[in-house]
């Protein structure tokens, strides 16, 4: 498979730096913010001397720029930010040991530096847009992002991650934590944006489910083995030994897997050997299509049954998947649950001890044989369902928060919960019924409508952030 090449390698770099999967073992390739007046005249004025100097001795501008030839200045001004041509050198050895792991290295050229600083200046652009716009990732989405690295290094929880990466050098947590919360930011503005330019019509959908290419929306169920070889050390840090190390794992655990009825356990063990870390994954059983992740479902679908992958090298590590076998339905049954609530709210206006009193009360009416449609409408917070006694409909699997989910699961028809909190205030819910639907069609539906924003998507962003270079103030100083 191929990751690298020179002619995509602005694209590689501005995904692996917005990817929060991609970033999480490289700390070093951040713009800088602009500097303060003074220090940014000094630093434009030592670019300057030195594109001069560079002129004089008959050098091209983009002659190859290394630490070792480089005094660090700006390299570019973006609107009011700049990047250092530090920035640069690190981005660029960044992308080189990316490609190096994939198997296509590449050199340290005049045309690698143009793209990686064009990569560097989108990346400045659509940070400058986040803190426009105010975007802010969830803190909890970040705390799993930096729980699913401690794992991947071998560590139980994010206190060792931290500890491991500041005693290597100082600071190093906190700075990839910093990265991890920018490109959450420019992953979710670059959502907003691409989501807003791609049309999906019901007519194309339509077209689509009639053509060849949807025979693969087929409720069909994958059983899949998944093993990973995780890196022995940071991805930026592995030495070309270590790559070698593990991809000769990969390799070991690819053969034994592609013999029929192989003991995946024992190939596994088998596989070890000597390699200091324990290898992740096994049979992961059958899953549906749309259950596949979404990285490796296109890698899945293509395997016929007892192929293995080749090796899929990941920032965590490299991934061997079989596919062990495939069964097909015409339909597709999910659980549904026919529910009303009653809200209570926490805001400002009522604290959390006042609503928890509030909803005891209400539970202790129903208790006594009021009706809970009646009390919904009168005193529910949720303007959404209040109106219709607290109804909400039919509701699948996944619909709700997780609290309100597992309550529903566990309440039986014609029943109404205890009161339970979520993170919008106090509830009790009621079990009107409960169902098997039928959603083949709504599934191929939305299967169809992804496929179609996959296809249209990488279109509407490259012209995004065309549209982004073009409106701003750019200089490129050496």
């Amino acid at each position: 498979m191929r990751f690298f090449s020179l002619g995509q390698t602005s694209r590689a770099v501005l995904l692996s730096m917005t990817m929060t999967g991609a970033i999480a073992l490289s700390f070093s390739a951040q713009a800088a913010t602009v500097k303060p007046a003074k220090a940014q005249a000094s630093q434009a004025a030592q670019a300057s001397q030195a594109a001069q100097a560079n002129a004089a001795a008959g050098q091209n501008s983009v002659n190859r720029l290394t630490p070792a030839n480089s005094t660090d200045g700006i390299i570019a001004l973006v609107n009011e930010n700049a990047i250092l041509k530090s920035d640069l050198i690190a981005a660029i050895a960044q992308t080189q040991a990316r490609a190096q792991a994939a198997g296509e290295p590449i050199a340290n050229s005049a045309q690698l530096q143009s793209e990686v600083l064009n990569a560097l200046i989108l990346r400045e652009l659509q940070l400058s847009l986040v803190k426009r716009v105010g975007l802010n990732p969830d803190e909890a989405a970040i705390n799993q992002r930096l729980a699913q690295i401690a794992q991947a290094e071998g560590l139980n929880s994010i206190a060792a991650l931290q500890q491991r990466l500041d005693a290597a050098k100082p600071g190093s947590y906190a700075t990839l934590r910093a990265q991890l919360i920018e490109d959450a930011a420019i992953q979710a503005l670059q959502q907003r944006q691409i989501s807003s330019r791609v049309r999906i019509s019901e007519q194309d959908i339509d077209a689509f489910l009639a053509s060849p290419e949807a025979k693969r929306l087929s409720q069909s169920e994958y059983q899949t083995v998944h093993v990973r070889i995780p890196y022995m050390d940071d991805y930026s840090r592995l030495s070309e030994a270590q790559r070698n190390e593990a991809l000769k794992v990969a390799q070991r655990l690819r053969t034994r897997l592609q013999a029929p009825n192989v003991d995946v356990t024992e190939a596994i063990a088998a596989s070890q050997g000597s390699y200091p870390i324990q290898l992740q994954g096994g049979d992961m059983g059958f899953h549906k299509a749309a259950a596949l992740p979404t990285e490796l479902a296109s890698e899945i679908t293509k395997l016929e049954v007892g192929a293995v992958s080749a090796p899929l090298i990941t920032p965590e590590g490299i991934d061997i998947i079989k596919l062990a076998d495939k069964k097909s339905s015409d339909t597709m049954l999910v659980p549904q649950w026919n529910t009303r609530h009653i809200l209570v709210k926490v805001d400002e206006l009522q604290t959390d001890a006042l609503a928890e009193q509030k909803i005891n009360d209400l539970y202790a009416q129903l208790r006594n044989g009021a009706d809970f449609a009646s009390l919904a409408s009168t005193y529910s917070d949720d303007p959404g369902s209040a109106g219709r006694g607290g109804d909400l409909d039919w509701v699948g699997e996944e619909q709700m928060i997780g609290p309100f989910e597992a309550m529903m699961k566990n309440t039986a028809v014609g029943d109404y919960s205890a009161p339970f909190k979520t993170q919008f205030g106090w509830h009790i819910l009621k079990v009107e019924g409960k169902r098997q639907q039928d959603v083949s069609d709504e599934y191929r539906r939305n299967m169809a409508r992804q496929a179609l924003y996959q296809r249209l998507a990488p279109q509407a962003k490259e012209d995004w952030l065309q549209e982004l270079r073009a409106g701003a103030y750019i200089q490129v100083l050496g």
